[in-house]
């Protein structure tokens, strides 16, 4: 067990734990959820012991081993993978070392032989001989191919080392583990993996992610980081959601009916105040405004952005067609001879391992490259909006978030586009500060409102869903459902994809597969699972 006792902690004048007091039990996995800037990570650094808090103490049950996934991609280049990952279990690791360098002398003595013989015993009772067959096969889960197995890190690339790390935190049955968005870099097949490793897990779990769907899977309890305080509830991400808009519903009710009272009260005083019969009693009722007030009900700090595509007309019988596109990237192809007809009301998500295939077709579909064969056509009545995955070109100009923002409408009033920018949490003086300074967080937000003030009918959209908290990406995912318009797009979020979309175009080696179904019903289909292994021919299989 892992528990945190009147824990705070300030950075500066702002206090982001104030008095904290939970308790982490086996056999439970807590999912870690707040705002952005709520302090998620940062709790987790506490827990872990990275970060000493100004006050408090964290207790872990003597004897108990707890990892936690590193954040640093470089820390072990130098290291075989295997080794790598057995390094989550340092105790095993060191004996492992020691005992090898033991075998390797030249002049091997009585003492070596007994120092060996105990490390051997030691070896055993953790579990050694068994330690890199379970390494190679959490690899092997999480999408790394055993050629990579005996490499040195180094020679991996950066989403294959997160791969490695996160097989390094879950190594040897850890009895607490820490998870900082384990699903980042992760296909789905991996991220499945990791949900019925972490489902069958006896042990303690707590994780911080914005995938909805590994919540809801993964998740025995929600512990909510607010006004410097967490707040644990039982339940996945879902029944914590529905729960938590009950409540809200119900502090609004009770907050209403106390202004409503404190209206009826003052209402009294002023009428009898100065009514020598009654002016005890008014100053009585005075005294309980005063009380009411004191007593008023804290809303939550959480707000969603408002996210609503409302296209300039609605798209004609043509859509997009394409046709015999090609396209390669450094010399590499990364399409070839790609068709496809788009019709009205498509939401298309593309998937597949090939990132840099969806991002070439959204950029040419876009008009932003050009293709080196083939051709497309978008129909008389369209006007397309994009979201390109980096979008650092557009935040380049020495500009305020508001002079920004009114480039790209017609509407010149000042007025209009500062209410725009509070619906989408740029309020008072966030919405005067300079573009080249947001967050990713901040410059998605003005990327979405770009787009909502352009009023195209057709959005293509590449990774939308980074760098967004779980409200700002729930606030899309609606806004998304709700357009009329065609969408074509990318994103590694399950849920959003499966309720976004109403067709799935994965992109192989040997050509596209292109069924008009959400994902979750594209995953189960065995004429789709055939269809990809025929595909592939042993290439890396699905991921968004």
């Amino acid at each position: 067990m892992i528990s945190a006792s009147n824990i705070t902690l300030s950075f500066g004048q702002r206090a982001l734990f104030k008095d904290v007091n939970i308790k982490f039990t086996p056999g439970n996995c807590y999912g870690i959820i707040g705002a952005n800037g709520a302090g998620k990570s940062t709790f987790l650094k506490i827990l872990s012991g990275e970060i000493t808090p100004d006050s408090g103490t964290i207790a872990i049950t003597p004897g108990e081993r707890l990892a936690v996934l590193q954040q640093d991609q470089f820390q072990f280049d130098q290291h075989p993978v295997l080794h790598t990952v057995i390094m989550g279990y340092r105790k095993l690791y060191d004996v492992m070392v020691e005992k090898d360098a033991i075998y390797q002398k030249e002049d091997f003595t009585e003492e070596d032989g007994l120092r060996a013989a105990e490390l051997e015993g030691e070896f055993a009772e953790m579990g050694g001989w068994e330690a890199e067959s379970e390494a190679a096969r959490m690899l092997s889960g999480l999408g790394i191919e055993e050629k990579y197995h005996h490499k040195l890190m180094a020679d991996l690339e950066g989403g294959q080392k997160v791969r490695v790390l996160l097989a390094q935190a879950l190594f040897g049955e850890p009895d607490i583990l820490l998870l900082d968005e384990p699903t980042n870099n992760l296909d789905l097949e991996s991220v499945s993996w990791l949900e019925d490793f972490l489902y069958a897990f006896p042990n303690t779990v707590i994780v911080v992610s914005h995938d909805r769907h590994f919540l809801n899977t993964v998740c025995t309890h929600i512990a909510d980081i607010d006004f410097g305080k967490v707040q644990l509830y039982v339940g996945n991400y879902d029944f914590w959601y529905h729960s938590s808009q009950l409540v809200q519903k119900q502090m609004r009710d009770e907050k209403k009916r106390r202004e409503d009272k404190v209206a009826e009260l003052r209402e009294f005083i002023q009428r009898f105040s100065s009514n020598a019969a009654r002016s005890r009693q008014a100053t009585s009722r005075q005294k309980l405004i005063d009380k009411l007030s004191i007593d008023d009900i804290q809303p939550s700090s959480r707000k969603r952005p408002y996210v609503n595509f409302d296209p300039e007309r609605d798209p004609g019988k043509k859509a997009l067609e394409i046709r015999g596109l090609s396209l390669s990237v450094e010399g590499e192809d990364v399409l070839k001879d790609l068709t496809l007809t788009v019709h009205p009301g498509d939401k298309i998500a593309f998937v597949g391992p090939y990132h840099q295939a969806k991002t070439a077709l959204f950029s040419v579909l876009a008009g932003v490259a050009e293709a080196e064969a083939g051709e497309y056509e978008w129909g008389t009545t369209m006007t397309t909006g994009y979201f390109p995955k980096d979008n650092a070109s557009h935040f380049e100009a020495d500009l305020s978030v508001i002079e920004w923002l009114r480039q790209y409408t017609k509407i010149e009033e000042e007025a209009y586009v500062r209410g725009f920018l509070g619906r989408m949490l740029f309020s008072g003086d966030e919405s005067l500060k300079s573009v080249k300074v947001l967050s990713g967080g901040e410059r998605v937000r003005c990327m979405l409102s770009m787009l909502m003030l352009s009023r195209p009918n057709a959005l293509i959209l590449d990774e939308p869903t980074n760098h967004l908290d779980l409200e700002s990406i729930t606030a899309l995912n609606d806004g998304l459902i709700d357009f009329s318009g065609n969408v074509l797009f990318s994103s590694h979020d399950h849920e959003f994809v499966n309720t976004v979309a109403n067709r799935i175009v994965e992109l192989t080696p040997g050509g596209i597969i292109d069924k008009t179904m959400p994902l979750d019903e594209y995953l189960k289909s065995d004429d789709v699972r055939e269809l990809r292994d025929s595909l592939y021919h042993g290439h890396h299989t699905l991921e968004i």
